[in-house]
């Protein structure tokens, strides 16, 4: 089975209040569009198709060859964003993945079980969904009697009673890829923003008898989008979380995990005990068994095994082993810093 994926990446970010294209804002290191990326690479897409609009060059500059693009020039909705890939995929057999290009959380392992899901229930389209206390904001999963989606309704255009559903679309979508592009064209604007939306799609397929099934989420946050600055603080609290857990359960010490700040991109060995204050990024490698911190900011650096380095220090491009001898406090960008 082909399985092919739409990242939808043209939304301008207005409310961002920034000259940086939205999906290009870091999180932990990287791009936010980075992230959705490499979470959609391990499964082995048959294409991968990212819509730009916007700042388009630079997403192509992060992403290169590595993705196919399709322009989005006028923002007209979601449905319409997909849309425009059709020059790619219309035709093809398969299975496409559908997310949103700010959504840094998501995972793979995520996309795997929501494919399998899709599969098993024989569906035309499968929404992610995610229980949530407060769904204020997000689009509501109105279901049939046998428990499969009716429709979701956007939080502009619910009623009072559909705003009381607490189960939320994610705006991760699984679609038999020929049916969707057959769908498409058929979707209406008439709606409070006069957008194209692409939850209407799983309704039409309703209407022509299609399944339209939903797979809940464990992890209600892997769909949370950014649309300002404080959503983009959020979600790096989250990632930042996930990634010192990871380094934890691998290993690593952390007096303060709170106050530690570890970019997705870092690599560290175990028994490395990390004090508070440390700052670990970009393409730094710590060996095993080091001493980091308290507060060391530490860049593009390999960090020998056994190397201390010293509290209220700054490293940056420098290839770095002390055996927990040395006492410099700074270095200077591409050096070698090492026992004299």
């Amino acid at each position: 089975m082909n399985i092919h994926a739409v990242v939808l990446a043209a939304g301008k970010g207005t409310r961002m209040n920034s000259t940086l294209y939205k999906v290009m804002h870091p999180l932990c290191g990287k791009p936010m569009i980075e992230h959705v990326v490499g979470a959609l690479e391990p499964l082995s897409l048959h294409n991968l198709v990212v819509v730009v609009g916007h700042g388009a060059e630079a997403v192509k500059q992060q992403l290169g060859s590595r993705v196919q693009y399709a322009q989005q020039k006028e923002q007209l909705g979601t449905a319409h964003a997909v849309w425009m890939s059709k020059d790619i995929l219309a035709g093809q057999d398969g299975v496409t993945l559908v997310l949103n290009g700010d959504t840094p959380l998501v995972q793979s392992e995520t996309l795997r079980r929501l494919l399998d899901y899709h599969q098993s229930k024989q569906a035309a389209a499968t929404v992610l969904t995610s229980i949530v206390e407060d769904p204020t904001g997000y689009g509501r999963i109105i279901r049939d009697e046998n428990g499969d989606v009716r429709k979701i309704v956007e939080e502009k255009d619910a009623t009072l009673g559909q705003k009381k559903v607490n189960e939320i679309s994610t705006g991760i979508f699984c679609f038999d890829n020929r049916k969707l592009f057959a769908t498409l064209p058929n979707v209406s604007n008439q709606n409070a923003q006069g957008e194209y939306y692409l939850p209407d799609v799983l309704a039409l397929l309703q209407e022509q008898g299609e399944r339209v099934a939903a797979h809940v989420t464990e992890d209600p946050e892997e769909g949370s989008g950014v649309n300002d600055r404080v959503q983009l603080a959020h979600l790096e609290r989250l990632m930042r979380k996930r990634i010192n857990e990871r380094h934890m359960r691998s290993g690593v010490t952390m007096i303060d995990p709170a106050a530690t700040y570890i970019d997705s991109t870092v690599t560290i060995g175990r028994d490395t005990v990390l004090y508070p204050g440390t700052f670990l990024l970009g393409t730094t490698q710590i060996g095993e068994g080091c001493q980091v911190g308290p507060h060391a900011h530490v860049k593009d650096m390999v960090v020998e095994d056994y190397t201390r380095v010293p509290p209220f220090s700054s490293f940056d491009g420098s290839t770095y082993s002390d055996r927990g001898q040395a006492e410099v406090a700074a270095t200077r960008d591409g050096q070698d810093y090492g026992r004299n």
